[in-house]
């Protein structure tokens, strides 16, 4: 009988192995090295060439010389995945302190083609358009400033899930096939489930709201379905959600005060893990902001605020309408910043109109919800607020808006055995990468964006 020993053994050939003992010593010039990666560019100069290595999350220099090398250079491709067994150069002028001279390679995967888009060479890659990236989405993920996108996707995540963790929430899994809209809308995407209609789910909330009932404070990381017709660069029809929902709050404030701490969270989880790939895109040495103060407003305030600063048609208009444009929230977004050295601003008490059947109205004026946005750099990425948890007043509202209660029975169900006082939150994966790293386009934050024309690959 043999057994597995599963004590996890040091890979010396990891870049990351070299580079350290490189800074402690252990690793000197002149020492020889065994390293893995992929071939990312190759630059063939008279009698030698530099080829440039790609690992996970590092980019590292070879130098092959004619004569000093037991292979020749122009018998590998670029994307081709290979063994080097070299020595140990130091050079100063080397971000890493180093380069590595080439004495073999062996190539570990099969001949590669050249790639459709040149992925080792960054100016090309971003004068692009997005089609075309999208469009050769299987390779051009390889480019380490577009997979930087994904890396920092990976942080924001990796943030949520701790955070919540630290304050006592429970992750859960919700289904992602239903019999009907937890929203009340049309926008949903109709499957076949053994004859009969069923639904692409267009949000957690019925589940989490039930899931309340069970542990008091939940969240749950997963895909969403809109089947919305909108062609704009911060809309996509399959996004990746964050929600989570507490109960026995005081006030929906509870809500905002734990979201503020965990960006606060977020962005310090960013700074100190994800500094490569924040600075390909902010600069070098460049960090997200440390968030201090928090402003908040009520949305007919907000209204008035922008009205007060754009007079005439404009401001006007902005008064009559029950939500924000997107120039309004981008305005909004930059006062607070230029006023309160804010990037984060929320909103709150909108329009019962603008709000779902489950958000409690204000007390002390109807009209209005205690719910909230989150503006982030003048972009909404959050969308919260208190629940109602009265089965009576649930039901009420829902006949005052004309909706037969027999459509839901299971989210009245929950109701009618007692819940909380509770609330919860939405948001946006892709939202809140897309601003942080000041991309021109949603689709960019998503591996593999799905929209009204793209469902491949």
């Amino acid at each position: 009988m043999e057994f597995l020993n599963i004590e996890k053994r040091v890979d010396t050939t990891e870049i990351a192995y070299v580079i350290d003992g490189f800074k402690n010593g252990t690793i000197k010039d002149g020492d020889k090295v065994t390293v893995k990666g992929t071939i990312h560019r190759i630059k063939e100069m008279s009698g030698f060439a530099f080829v440039i290595i790609r690992t996970a999350r590092q980019q590292f220099q070879c130098i092959w010389e004619e004569g000093k090398s037991a292979i020749s250079v122009k018998d590998f491709s670029v994307e081709e995945c290979v063994v080097i067994d070299g020595t140990l150069i130091a050079e100063e002028r080397s971000r890493l302190g180093f380069d590595i001279r080439i004495d073999n390679m062996t190539r570990i995967s099969g001949k590669a083609e050249i790639p459709p888009v040149e992925i080792g060479n960054d100016r090309k890659m971003e004068k692009l358009n997005l089609a075309t990236l999208l469009d050769n989405r299987i390779v051009s993920l390889r480019n380490p400033k577009i997979r930087a996108i994904l890396k920092i996707a990976d942080g924001v995540q990796y943030a949520f899930r701790s955070f919540l963790r630290e304050e006592g929430f429970t992750e859960f899994v919700p289904p992602k096939m239903v019999e009907s809209g937890a929203e009340g809308g049309a926008d949903m995407f109709e499957v076949d489930y053994f004859g009969n209609k069923a639904y692409l789910n267009q949000s957690p909330q019925m589940y989490k709201q039930i899931m309340v009932g069970v542990f008091q404070k939940v969240y749950t990381v997963g895909p969403v379905f809109r089947a919305e017709k909108y062609s704009t660069n911060r809309h996509i029809n399959e996004f990746q959600g964050l929600d989570l929902e507490m109960g026995f709050i005081n006030s929906f404030e509870d809500l905002m005060e734990l979201e503020a701490r965990m960006f606060k969270y977020m962005f310090k989880v960013l700074n100190e893990q994800y500094a490569p790939e924040l600075e390909m895109y902010l600069g070098k040495d460049a960090r997200l902001p440390e968030l201090t103060t928090f402003p908040k407003i009520k949305f007919m305030d907000a209204k008035q605020l922008f009205a007060d600063h754009h007079p005439g048609e404009q401001g006007k208009r902005a008064l009559l309408e029950p939500d924000f444009a997107p120039e309004e929230e981008k305005w909004l977004g930059e006062y607070f910043l230029k006023e309160y050295n804010s990037p984060i601003v929320f909103v709150t008490h909108y329009p019962t109109v603008k709000r779902p059947f489950y958000a409690m109205e204000d007390p002390q004026d109807p009209k209005f919800t205690l719910s909230f946005d989150m503006l982030l750099n003048g972009l909404e990425v959050t969308t919260g607020g208190q629940r109602i948890h009265d089965y009576e007043e649930q039901v009420a509202k829902m006949k005052k808006r004309g909706m037969d209660t027999n459509e839901f029975e299971d989210y009245l169900t929950m109701h009618k055995y007692g819940m909380p006082p509770h609330g919860g939150m939405g948001l946006g994966l892709e939202r809140i990468v897309q601003n942080i790293l000041g991309l021109d386009n949603i689709k960019q934050a998503t591996a593999f964006p799905r929209d009204r024309d793209r469902l491949r690959p």
